[in-house]
């Protein structure tokens, strides 16, 4: 099937929702940068995986791009300090997460000087080797910049080692609110485009498809310009329609190829990685610089000047918010702090909270946004169902979680939902489904989790055991070889003694 084929086709499919997109006035307003803050709060834990471990200690200096966490294990990212200036604490902060729980962190105090520790970049990337560019990558601390933050590297690598032949670049940015991709695209195409030839010699694919939304035409006429005269780049515009951004709703619309249920897209020849991800390997290559600073939008009804801001990594919304010329009626009428998109994104319990390498937005929504209304019981309209990106059937999945019957939520495909939020937008009964999906993967890990420990402690215990029956046995040994020396002793004595006693009576 050809590609306008297979569009038309798929626009036949009517999967996800056609929420408003919400994206104007804020991606037409030129980029603004935000100066270094007093202190930066760096969370140890900014990607999918195992978080990084401090190599700092407080009232250390550091200079800026400098390691101050490193990667613990294949599936971890290093931090590197966002600017110059002295570790101050190593301590608990907020997570941005529902929960409000907290996270370690290392905290940063600025020392104005804003200074570059020494960089190592590379004229000509692509007389490296595949692998060294992965491992560049990798001690970069560049992780996906679409928001799942899962290591750059780890993608880059394993697509060379899986003989991928596609490399699919996002560009859809389909979440309603968010255009930080739309701008990156319109304002650094070129460094973009360059970045993704980069990654096709990392990862040795032999075509790039860049599929971008078709509500960004000015995204789109950019990155057509950049890629001109480069032939295995190609940019193509997809519908404007959520989740589109989605890797296997992207893959499919592009490729004609679908991932298999529990499978990954190097299962079927493709990888994907988001624009902001190839600016950041460009400038981890070409300049040797860390991932310390990310494009993020704010946005929402509340937000008094929406726009685009470039952003250290660490620094707490509340002062990305100000910066941004603060909330309309010093906040009155907030409703929800969201940080990233409506869709996928963390509501947050305040706005002391630090951005961190997948942060894409701050959202300041209104009562008239939110409109949260109390759920009725479900009609069995089947509106979830048409609407699921993933053709699961969210009404049944949720009447199992309900029931606590999660394996019986698997068998329909729990592991298969994306969380994108669909199947509640569309719900005339407004029933919470993606937040019992959530909930659900969550117990599910919990419970995983406390398997694991509970292994762990009778492994602990069963060793404890073996270790003093084998104590007891080694010191029950050690008391019967020392009876016995002091028998023989006592034999070889009372022997000496009678050999005595029998010369003398001779």
């Amino acid at each position: 099937m050809g590609f306008m084929n297979l569009f038309k086709h798929l626009l036949g499919n009517d999967w996800g929702v056609h929420p408003d997109d919400h994206k104007r006035p804020a991606a037409d307003q030129p980029v603004r940068i935000m100066p270094v803050s007093a202190r930066l709060h760096l969370p140890l834990q900014q990607h999918l995986g195992v978080a990084a471990r401090p190599v700092v200690l407080v009232g250390q200096k550091v200079r800026k791009g400098e390691l101050i966490a490193e990667a613990q294990g294949m599936v971890s990212a290093p931090l590197h300090a966002p600017t110059s200036g002295t570790i101050v604490a190593v301590t608990e902060i907020t997570a941005p997460h529902p929960s409000g729980l907290s996270l370690p962190a290392i905290i940063l105090e600025a020392d104005g000087e804003d200074a570059w520790c020494d960089l190592v970049g590379c004229d000509d990337p692509f007389a490296l080797a595949p692998a060294e560019i992965g491992k560049r990558v990798a001690a970069a601390g560049v992780v996906g910049m679409g928001g799942a933050a899962f290591p750059s590297a780890v993608k880059l690598t394993g697509a060379a080692r899986s003989n991928v032949n596609t490399l699919v670049m996002n560009g859809g940015e389909c979440e309603p609110y968010l255009s930080c991709d739309d701008r990156l695209m319109r304002d650094q195409a070129a460094a973009i485009v360059d970045g993704i030839r980069i990654m096709l010699h990392a990862t040795g694919a032999q075509v790039a498809l860049v599929g971008i939304e078709d509500n960004k035409p000015e995204a789109i006429a950019a990155m057509r310009a950049a890629a001109a005269g480069v032939a295995n780049i190609e940019i193509r515009p997809v519908p404007a329609r959520y989740p589109m951004g989605s890797e296997k709703q992207l893959i499919q619309v592009l490729t004609g190829r679908e991932v298999p249920a529990d499978g990954r897209a190097f299962d079927i020849g493709v990888v994907v990685h988001n624009v902001g991800t190839a600016l950041a390997v460009r400038s981890a290559i070409r300049e040797g610089k860390p991932l310390i600073s990310r494009l993020v939008t704010v946005n929402g009804n509340c937000a008094a000047n929406p726009g685009n801001i470039e952003v250290r990594i660490g620094t707490l919304a509340e002062e990305v918010i100000a910066f941004a010329g603060g909330l309309k009626g010093d906040g009155i009428g907030l409703a929800r702090r969201v940080m990233g998109g409506p869709m996928m994104g963390m509501q947050i319990p305040h706005w002391r909270v630090p951005v961190v390498k997948g942060t894409s937005g701050i959202l300041a929504f209104d009562t008239a946004e939110v409109a949260e209304q109390e759920p009725n019981p479900c009609i069995r309209c089947g509106s979830c169902v048409k609407a699921c990106p993933m053709g699961l059937l969210p009404l049944e999945m949720s009447a199992r979680i309900r029931n606590d019957a999660f394996e019986e939520a698997v068998d329909l495909g729990l592991k298969d939902c994306i969380a994108c939020g669909c199947c509640a937008y569309v719900c005339p009964s407004k029933i919470p489904l993606v937040q019992y999906f959530v909930h659900a993967k969550g117990e599910m890990a919990s419970q995983d989790r406390s398997k694991l420990r509970n292994d762990a402690t009778k492994k602990l215990a069963q060793q404890r055991q073996e270790r003093l029956e084998r104590e007891a046995r080694e010191k029950a040994e050690a008391a019967a070889k020392r009876k016995a020396e002091r028998e023989a002793a006592a034999a070889a004595k009372a022997a000496a003694e009678a050999a005595q006693k029998q010369g003398e009576s001779a």
